[in-house]
């Protein structure tokens, strides 16, 4: 009797677990239900960055607005340490990734990844009256590196084995050129348009050689339905034109993917 009342236990705890895997929630049902995707961010102009309000505003953040309604949700932005993206991610602190982030086998390893939709590169960024004298990547060699962690600068830095110090942000790199205290920063090639050079506040800095040649993606949880949520979303609102319009607004058209 003892037996048979063990086996029933054990093939009721089964169809407990069974149960409750078939009604677990997607990530979309999950989001919709606590009505708020939170969206993990840097500070990274043109793609995320605050107005003068503390609005965070930029293309990545407008677009993010914009999926967010088309779901019914809120959008909550949370500035996140990028070196900890992944962890983030998976406790569920943030519920996506979207911050101009490199599509790396890394990232596609851990994250379940939206389609492309931004063109760009790794740019070297130093001081405007010394760039005559770093033509090459070989010439860059004995110059020490302000990159951000866990970033795609920071990989093509130790591809090349060049000196580094790994700091929080990209505009962290660049205020340590700026600063004095790093000969050079690895930063994204739309990041540095929109903040290096004549009417910026980094009037004595310029990029010059590109490293590589990428592309930006939107990371989910591993498995996350959003995802292709997002895949419909971005060809609907480039049919429309509504995200050329806010690639337009930030200066990003040329780089924009076609949908």
């Amino acid at each position: 009797m003892k037996k048979l009342m063990k086996v029933l236990a054990l093939m009721m705890a089964v169809m407990m677990l069974l149960g409750s895997v078939a009604f677990a929630e997607t990530d979309l049902e999950y989001v919709k239900a606590k009505g708020k995707l939170v969206v993990g961010i840097t500070d990274f102009a043109p793609m995320d960055y605050k107005d003068e309000s503390g609005e965070w505003v930029g293309f990545d953040a407008d677009v993010a607005k914009a999926f967010a309604a088309s779901l019914g949700v809120e959008v909550e932005f949370i500035e996140i340490e990028w070196d900890n993206k992944i962890l983030e991610l998976d406790s569920k602190a943030i519920d996506c990734v979207w911050n101009g982030m490199t599509l790396t086998d890394e990232v596609k390893s851990a994250m379940e990844t939206s389609a492309a939709y931004c063109n760009n590169a790794q740019v070297v960024v130093l001081a405007a009256d010394k760039a005559a004298d770093f033509a090459d990547v070989a010439s860059l060699a004995g110059l020490n590196f302000a990159v951000e962690a866990g970033s795609a600068g920071e990989a093509e830095i130790d591809a090349l084995g060049y000196n580094k110090v790994a700091v929080t942000s990209q505009a962290a790199a660049l205020m340590e050129v700026a600063g004095g205290t790093a000969d050079a920063a690895v930063i994204d090639a739309l990041m540095a348009a929109a903040m290096v050079g004549e009417g910026t506040n980094y009037a004595n800095l310029t990029y010059t050689l590109a490293l590589n040649s990428e592309e930006y993606g939107v990371g989910f949880r591993k498995g996350s339905d959003l995802a292709a949520a997002l895949n419909d979303y971005f060809k609907a609102a480039y049919a429309d034109g509504s995200l050329i319009a806010v690639a337009e607004a930030y200066g990003v058209q040329a780089a924009l993917i076609a949908q």
